[in-house]
């Protein structure tokens, strides 16, 4: 018995010299959401406090059966919430270096601010910001490391990050010096650079979930393009969930710190198994009704989470900087102000027409066109401060005006007639009706007339598109004769909704000024 109990133990200890657990945690698209925040029926939700402690928890549990953790961000850290933009978002990368984060692939929104943002957020990061597809145009040098080894003497794992090429026509303006690679191209160079040298092989993709409507890569069409790769761990279009292509695990936790990502990995002798997959609710909630007190009834979706007292702290201290400034009320509303992703990206409006409102006032304009896509959040009934008007337009962009005849007039609407629902270049217009009929502009009318072709008018967007941003190359052709006002669309709703609208929103109009049929 004894020879037969030490032969077991031999071989367990074989099995388990061959065998590691490997546990990746991950987050993406968080938007500055560093704060836990209020949703509709959804309050004191996500967080990074939150996310710190169940990430330590998973750590601790993980690596006392002598497992080994990962823990990742796909992508776009910044732009959506005011105290994080205000502060180039110091205060998201200083607590990920606080939850001690492994890597991060770069975003496209890591290139909305000036480069010297960017490489101020790259030196405070004590995690390196990937970027393998990303390059220099004129020496053909990476931007950023294209990847890490880590080694944790038992296994070693190799994370490749790469930034969608879609970065070229949505963020445009900072990024004149660079060229971006193809993805899936980049990716293979240095996973057949690697293989041999590692046992598993992560890329952290900011691509997108789904297949590919155009010519840039997402992480299904990476996976269909590449071989020996073992994990993708995506970002950028803001999904939640796990698929397998072609043998990869592709997998993404949703937005704004609401989902921490779990993937269990088995790697033995160069074989990857996939365990397990689950997303952690970060204290969301479901609303069940109201009791007989009239107040809100909640039940958490998984459990309650308590913030990580030490991130709590530091994040409160970079919130009191900002915080009396953004409280100021400009303004009530007692209709709820519609900006939902799903809706300023395929349809008008009530928020969609007041913004693009606000510039054809602020610029004295014919016709103001902005992109849904800019418009971040919705404002709830009630009193609107200077942090919420911030939250729905977040960029900073300012108002540009141009002198466009007619047909140019025409040639952008064309433009958008292309543009399918979801997507963040959707026009938000105003002093214009739109209809489109099967990919068609079938009619135009400027302030109820006819469009005329010959005729000059005064045309208003944002810098961002008149950069080229979205698509919108035409613009970028013509903005050299036009201006910049210097005038931020934050700036502009907040003096349209006080000396035109009075501060008092009664209702607003939601009428669809871009129709399309189909």
């Amino acid at each position: 018995m004894r020879k037969l109990a030490v032969l077991t133990l031999a071989v367990l200890l074989v099995i388990f010299a061959f065998s590691v657990k490997l546990t990746i945690l991950h987050i993406n698209d968080t938007h500055g959401h560093a704060w836990a925040f209020n949703e509709w029926h959804n309050p004191g939700i996500g967080g990074f406090a939150a996310i710190s402690t169940l990430v330590d928890e998973i750590r601790y549990d993980v690596e006392a059966k002598g497992g080994h953790v990962l823990f990742l961000h796909a992508g776009d850290v910044n732009t959506g919430v005011p105290e994080s933009d205000l502060l180039d978002a110091v205060p998201d990368i200083t607590a990920l270096n606080m939850m001690s984060l492994d890597a991060m692939a770069l975003g496209n929104h890591e290139f909305d601010n000036p480069r010297d943002v960017l490489k101020l957020q790259m030196r405070l990061a004590q995690f390196p910001m990937l970027s393998a597809n990303l390059v220099y145009k004129d020496t053909g040098k990476p931007f950023a490391k294209p990847y890490i080894i880590k080694d944790f003497g038992d296994v070693k794992v190799a994370i490749i990050g790469v930034t969608t090429e879609e970065t070229k026509i949505l963020e445009p303006i900072y990024i004149e010096d660079l060229k971006f690679l193809d993805a899936a191209e980049a990716v293979q160079k240095y996973v057949d650079e690697l293989r041999d040298k590692v046992d598993v092989i992560i890329v952290l993709a900011h691509l997108g979930w789904g297949e590919p409507k155009g010519d840039y890569n997402t992480s299904f069409s990476l996976a269909k393009k590449v071989h020996g790769v073992d994990v993708i761990v995506d970002g950028h279009s803001h999904n939640l969930g796990k698929k397998v292509i072609n043998g990869i695990t592709i997998v993404q936790a949703g937005e704004y710190a609401k989902w921490l990502g779990r993937l269990d990995l088995d790697v033995e002798k160069g074989t990857v198994k996939v365990l397990n997959w689950q997303a952690y609710p970060i204290n969301l909630k479901v609303y069940k009704g109201k009791d007989k007190n009239g107040h809100s009834i909640y039940e958490y979706q998984w459990k309650k989470i308590d913030p990580d007292p030490l991130v709590a702290a530091a994040l409160a201290g970079f919130k009191a900087l900002g915080g009396k400034r953004l409280d100021t009320v400009i303004g009530k509303t007692a209709i709820l102000l519609d900006g939902e992703r799903k809706d300023v990206r395929s349809r008008s409006t009530n928020l969609g027409n007041l913004v693009a409102d606000a510039i054809r006032w602020k610029a004295k304009s014919d016709i103001a066109l902005t992109n849904g896509g800019g418009i971040r959040a919705s404002i709830q009934p009630g009193d609107i401060t200077i942090r919420q008007v911030l939250t729905v337009h977040p960029f900073g962009n300012t108002i540009y005006v141009m002198k466009l005849t007619g047909e140019q007039i025409k040639k952008i609407f064309e433009y958008t007639a292309t543009i399918q629902p979801g997507k963040g270049a959707w026009p938000q217009i105003s002093g214009a009706t739109v209809k489109v009929k099967d990919g068609k502009v079938v009619d135009i009318k400027i302030n109820g007339e006819p469009l005329d072709l010959n005729k000059v008018y005064i045309f208003a967007t944002n810098n961002y598109l008149a950069g080229g941003g979205d698509g919108y190359k035409m613009l970028k052709e013509w903005a050299p004769k036009g201006y910049d006002t210097g005038f931020t669309l934050a700036q502009a709703i907040i003096e349209y909704i006080q000396k035109v609208l009075g501060g008092n929103i009664e209702s607003y109009d939601d009428s669809p000024r871009y129709q399309v049929e189909k």
